[in-house]
C-alpha cells in the first residue's frame, strides 16, 4: 500500500524537522556557553589564587608577573604554585648563568671582574643544582614522608638563594663597584634570580606551615647542598693539613 504525503503533511514534517535542528543547536550553545563561563570563572579563581599568595612573598609584584602566565596549570593548588615558582626560578637562573658564562669570554675585562665572574658562574651552577634538586623533591611530597621530603625541598631552595647571594657578594669582595661594567650587566639579572627563588621559598614556606606547624624552618632537613659540601670539603682538607704539619 503507497503511502502518500499531502502538501500539509509535508510542511509539518519540515517544520518538525526544523525544530529539532533548533533545539540541538541551542542545546548545544547552551552547553558551549556553560564550559566557557565555568571555564573562566575558573581561570580567573586562579589568578586571584596566585595574587593572594603572592602577598604573602617579599616581592609580590614579581610574583604574580612571573606566575600569572601558568594559571591555568596552577589553579588553585599550593603545590603546584611552589612548582611553577621553582621552575620560573630554575629557567631564569640557567639563562642567566648562560649569559655570564658568554660575558666571561669576552675581552677587555678586568682581573677583579674576571675572577667575580668565575665565582659567580660557579655560584649559580651549585644553585641550578639544587633548584633541580628541589623539585625533584617537591615530586616525592606524598604519603607519610610528605614533611621528610618538604623538608628537602625547603633545605635545596635555601641553599639555592644563599648561593645566588654569594654571586653577587663576589662582586662587592672584589672591589667592583655598581658602575663598573661587568657587575653593572649582572647585577640586574642575579638580583631577578634571587627574588624569584625567595618568592619560590616564601610559597613553600607557606606549605610548611600547614603541614609542619608555625615555625618557618625547615621540618627535618637531610641533605647538604652542594656550596655546603665544597665547603666541608675545604674545612676536612685544612684540617688534616693542619695534622701533618703538626
Amino acid at each position: 500500500m503507497e503511502i502518500k504525503m499531502t502538501n500539509g503533511d509535508s510542511t509539518c514534517f519540515s517544520l518538525a524537522a526544523l525544530l529539532t535542528l533548533l533545539l540541538f543547536v541551542l542545546n548545544s550553545n547552551t552547553c558551549t556557553a556553560a564550559r566557557l563561563t565555568h571555564s573562566g570563572m575558573s581561570t580567573s579563581s586562579s589568578v586571584e589564587f596566585i595574587r593572594k599568595s603572592c602577598i604573602k612573598t617579599d616581592y609580590p609584584a614579581l610574583c604574580f608577573n612571573s606566575l600569572s602566565s601558568h594559571a591555568s596549570t596552577i589553579q588553585t593548588s599550593p603545590k603546584q604554585l611552589a612548582d611553577a615558582a621553582l621552575i620560573v626560578s630554575l629557567d631564569q637562573t640557567r639563562s642567566t648563568s648562560s649569559m655570564i658564562h658568554v660575558m666571561a669570554k669576552g675581552r677587555g675585562m678586568s682581573s677583579r671582574e674576571a675572577e667575580a665572574m668565575s665565582d659567580c658562574m660557579e655560584s649559580l651552577g651549585d644553585s641550578v643544582e639544587e633548584l633541580k634538586q628541589s623539585l625533584h623533591a617537591m615530586g616525592e611530597l606524598r604519603g607519610k614522608d610528605f614533611k621528610l621530603h618538604l623538608s628537602d625541598v625547603q633545605t635545596w631552595v635555601s641553599a639555592a638563594l644563599t648561593d645566588e647571594n654569594t654571586c653577587m657578594s663576589g662582586f662587592k669582595n672584589n672591589g667592583i663597584k655598581n658602575d663598573e661594567g661587568a657587575e653593572n650587566k649582572v647585577r640586574s639579572q642575579v638580583v631577578k634570580v634571587a627574588h624569584l627563588t625567595s618568592n619560590a621559598l616564601a610559597l613553600i614556606n607557606g606549605i610548611a606551615v600547614t603541614k609542619c606547624g608555625k615555625a618557618r624552618r625547615p621540618c627535618r632537613p637531610r641533605y647538604p647542598s652542594p656550596s655546603q659540601q665544597r665547603k666541608g670539603a675545604g674545612a676536612r682538607a685544612e684540617q688534616a693539613s693542619g695534622e701533618s704539619e703538626a
